[in-house]
C-alpha cells in the first residue's frame, strides 16, 4: 500500500505507523534556556532592589521563580504527550503516552471495530478482545472521522 493513500500515516514496509503528538511550539529544551535567563534577569533586578536598600523584592523574584518554574515543570510533562498507532506483524497496536506514562494495548487486526465514539467529532474508539482504546485527542475534531476511516481501511488490507 502506497503512502499516498494515507493522510495521517507513515508507510514503511509492510508497516503502517500513525504519530499523533500534541503541537507544542516550546520544546523542553528551549523551555529550560527560557526559564535560566528569566532567572537571570530575575535575580539580576532583585539583587540590585536589595542593594539599593529595597531588600522585599528579592524574596518576591524567588518566589516567582518558584512558581514559573512549577508551571513550566508541568507543561514540559505533557509537551511529549502522544498516541501511537502501529499495524504490523499481524498486530495493530496503540500506545498512548501522558506525562511520561505509556499504556499499550494489542488487537488482531481481524478483530477490531474502530469508531467514532458518539459523534464524526468525537474521540476514535479501538476495540477488541474486550479490550477499548480512545484515540484521535491529538487530532482536530473535523478530522478525526478521516482517520477513523483510514485505520479502518489499512486495518481491511492486513
Amino acid at each position: 500500500m502506497s503512502n499516498s493513500v494515507f493522510r495521517f500515516a507513515t508507510v514503511s514496509g509492510q508497516s503502517i505507523h500513525w504519530f499523533l503528538k500534541r503541537n507544542c511550539s516550546v520544546t523542553p529544551g528551549q523551555l529550560g534556556w527560557l526559564y535560566a535567563s528569566l532567572c537571570v534577569i530575575s535575580l539580576g533586578v532583585g539583587t540590585v532592589f536589595w542593594v539599593h536598600g529595597a531588600p522585599l523584592v528579592l524574596p518576591f523574584a524567588w518566589i516567582e521563580l518558584v512558581a514559573v518554574g512549577v508551571a513550566f515543570v508541568m507543561y514540559a510533562r505533557h509537551a511529549t504527550d502522544g498516541e501511537r498507532i502501529a499495524l504490523h506483524g499481524g498486530r495493530l497496536v496503540v500506545e498512548l503516552e501522558n506525562g511520561g506514562r505509556c499504556e499499550r494495548t494489542e488487537f488482531l487486526p481481524h478483530q477490531v471495530r474502530v469508531e467514532p465514539q458518539a459523534s464524526d467529532r468525537s474521540l476514535i474508539e479501538v476495540s477488541g478482545q474486550g479490550r477499548s482504546v480512545k484515540v484521535g485527542r491529538y487530532v482536530r475534531p473535523e478530522l478525526r472521522a478521516a482517520l477513523a476511516r483510514e485505520i479502518r481501511m489499512a486495518l481491511r488490507s492486513a
